[in-house]
């Protein structure tokens, strides 16, 4: 099993099958327009602009489940990131990462690459998993890692 046997929605309601996303390196990232961590949006983007033409993409996932940040729809959603950070990145649809409703491929980053002390949960907003060419799961970032922190990971696997 890979991260390619996974398939996600798009923030419009279209099926993203992440397998379209083949020989690329990922940074997937659960988002909330609300949060202490928000303006990360706007390093992400820069993240995504500079390396795209490299082969590197950012799929973001908004969350709702920390402290109710993410309470609007996907209109509000698509809405307040366009208009406050010019995100270009793929947003997807809102899900659940943790708890028996979590979303198949969020089951999957937390085995994958687990958090501190063993911990599978995700415990924040903007807590990063980082994907190689391959479709696997190399490095888990904590909600206080920065895009700008995370870049040379990032180019290291370009």
């Amino acid at each position: 099993m890979s991260i390619y046997d996974f398939e996600a929605e798009t923030l419009d309601g279209k099926p993203a099958p992440l397998a379209g996303h083949r020989g690329q390196v990922l940074l997937v990232v659960n988002t909330a327009s609300k949060c202490g961590f928000t303006p990360q949006y706007e390093g992400l983007e820069a993240l995504y602009r500079r390396f795209k033409d490299r082969g590197f993409t950012i799929l973001g996932f908004p969350c709702n489940q920390f402290g109710a940040q993410e309470p609007g729809d996907a209109a509000a959603i698509a809405n307040f990131c366009s208009l406050t950070y010019d995100v270009s990145f793929p947003m997807m649809a809102k899900i659940d990462v943790n708890g028996p409703a979590a979303h198949p491929l969020y089951a999957y980053l937390k085995k994958a690459q687990k958090g501190l002390l063993g911990s599978e949960a995700i415990k924040w907003n903007f807590t990063k998993f980082l994907v190689d060419r391959e479709g696997r799961v190399v490095r888990r970032f904590a909600p206080v890692d920065t895009p700008d922190k995370i870049a040379s990971a990032v180019e290291a696997l370009l």
